[in-house]
């Protein structure tokens, strides 16, 4: 039975959130009559990206991440961040779980969130959440700083590593 309520659950979410179906984004016209114009639904797109200007504000974001970001697959980068749902959030103001909110992580100190109980390792690592620390830290966060209570396995895929930092510097950006 539990299989049979799958997939009317992800139904029911694609039409809480605005997406399915019968909700595609629509193009202007502004081209010749031969221009092909690709619909997606606005679930299969990061939030980043989902307006007008946010294109170019996410190249940007992207950009300053450094030039291996420039062509990150920011879909990618949302299926993998999958894995740190079950203890992180990525909204503005969101509540710590198991581990701390993540927004505006990109740029931030280590252990820097406010009510969070970071591990004293982490908290006296001095380390800063730029793309180079953030990538070391996905790929084997105890190999970057022992002792930490963060028990992620890592991600070995250095592509998706890359597109998780990518999402997850899209997504909170401020």
């Amino acid at each position: 039975m539990l299989r049979n309520l799958v997939p009317l659950v992800s139904t029911l979410a694609l039409t809480a959130c605005g997406g399915g179906p019968d909700n595609t984004a629509e193009a202007e016209p502004s081209g010749p009559a031969t221009e092909t114009v690709t619909e997606t639904s606005a679930a299969d797109q990061p939030a980043a990206e989902a307006g007008g200007d946010a294109d170019s504000d996410a190249q940007a974001i992207l950009a300053a991440l450094g030039s291996d970001y420039a062509d990150a697959d920011l879909g990618n980068g949302a299926r993998q961040f999958r894995r740190c749902q079950s203890c992180h959030t990525l909204n503005d103001g969101g509540r710590h779980t198991v581990g701390p909110n993540l927004h505006g992580i990109v740029g931030a100190a280590a252990a820097s969130a406010e009510g969070f109980s970071y591990s004293r390792q982490l908290s006296e690592s001095g380390l800063v959440w730029d793309a180079a620390t953030l990538d070391a830290w996905i790929e084997n966060p105890r190999a970057l700083v022992p002792g930490n209570r963060m028990s992620f396995v890592g991600l070995r895929d250095a592509q998706d590593r890359r597109d998780v930092i990518a999402y997850m510097a899209v997504e909170t950006a401020d």
